[in-house]
């Protein structure tokens, strides 16, 4: 049994390491882009759940985005170590294009849900999605 329990630290330890070989690290960058995240899917299950839609396919579809936006990550580091040859510019870029993605997200979800949101944090998401409100501004 010991030996067992073992083996599954060892891969646990193993697809932890290379994990943060891939992302380039857990620095703060990549922990607000876990928080946005997570907060954003949970928001997001909320309006579901309000809305009488929750779907086990559309949740699991809602993962797949969440984990192919850390993939995207880890090719952005990739291609900055080994394009680039030195910083961490793509990856930066990327995670901070996926943090404005999901705090809009989250924005409209908390908006979905009744949550007031300040005018001109709403008319900034409106413009964001090319709304415009019925007279035009």
């Amino acid at each position: 049994m010991k030996e067992i329990w073992n083996w599954i630290q060892l891969a646990f330890a193993a697809v932890g390491a290379f994990l943060g070989w891939f992302l380039g690290g857990f620095d703060g960058f990549l922990y607000a882009l876990l928080v946005f995240v997570v907060v954003d899917y949970i928001t997001g299950v909320m309006c579901a759940i309000v809305d009488k839609k929750l779907s086990s396919e559309v949740g699991f579809k809602g993962i797949c985005k969440k984990v192919l936006i850390f993939v995207m990550v880890g090719v952005a580091h990739i291609m900055d170590l080994y394009l680039i040859g030195n910083g961490e510019v793509l990856r930066t870029a990327v995670i901070f294009f996926y943090c404005s993605n999901e705090g809009v997200s989250m924005l409209e979800n908390a908006a979905h849900l009744g949550l007031p949101i300040p005018e001109k944090l709403k008319a900034a998401l409106e413009q964001l999605h090319g709304r415009e409100d019925g007279d035009g501004k």
